[in-house]
């Protein structure tokens, strides 16, 4: 099963119809939570290592970074990551979202000076991610999905883009495995909602074997 550009058009989800997906629904929560419990077990001393290295190169500041963010039905809940920013991040983004390289409703910066060594190296295997675990595990998170919005970005959302929150979001999509960054917001979209209409048990397989190679031969993440 391969993705193709192509395939991308403008999509209208049927949200009833997913919600009443209801056997798919229940295998994919058990998988999520058998999968993120099994997965924080087994890389438990990668977070160490990685905690350690945060530390060492800033100990002022926290190995974890919580962000508010939204989810299935515009639900609010904290995503957690390994911090790869300095600390004081949010308070510097104000001055550079004139530099923003992306249209429309997400910021991305290829060389945002926010970014730390670790930081660098962590996003580049998409290593910063891994803490997401723990919100699979609690529910608010799917390990297939589209990536959750800032509340300040769906603010901006028309109701076409707002439909890519009618399920739950996931530590990663359709989007992320294939092309990432190399696309602006409105493509991205679009290939969330292909996936909302043509996910299945195997189609979610095939994405997170996907990411898997991309941790190894990384994909343009920043």
């Amino acid at each position: 099963m391969e993705y193709k550009e192509r395939e991308i058009r403008p999509i209208t989800i049927d949200i009833s119809m997913q919600h009443k997906r209801y056997g798919y629904r229940f295998i994919k929560r058990v998988f999520d939570f058998v999968a993120s419990l099994l997965g924080l077990v087994i890389l438990s001393p990668l977070f160490l290592v990685v905690a350690i290295a945060i530390k060492v190169e800033d100990p002022k500041g926290s190995v974890f970074y919580s962000q508010i963010r939204l989810g299935e039905g515009q639900r609010p809940f904290k995503m957690y990551k390994f911090r790869s920013m300095v600390s004081n991040a949010d308070e510097l983004l104000a001055q550079l979202l004139k530099d923003n390289e992306v249209d429309g409703a997400m910021f991305k910066m290829h060389d945002d000076p926010r970014i730390t060594k670790v930081g660098h190296f962590i996003r580049k295997y998409s290593i910063d991610e891994l803490p997401q675990l723990l919100n699979v595990l609690l529910g608010q998170m799917s390990l297939v999905g589209p990536r959750p919005p800032l509340p300040r970005e769906v603010e901006e959302y028309t109701p076409y883009d707002k439909q890519r929150l009618a399920v739950k979001p996931g530590c990663t999509g359709l989007w992320q495995a294939t092309v990432r960054n190399s696309v602006g917001f409105d493509e991205m979209v679009k290939i969330d909602l292909t996936y909302i209409s043509k996910r299945s048990v195997s189609f979610d397989l095939y994405v997170i074997l996907k990411t898997v190679v991309i941790m190894f031969k990384p994909n343009g993440a920043y």
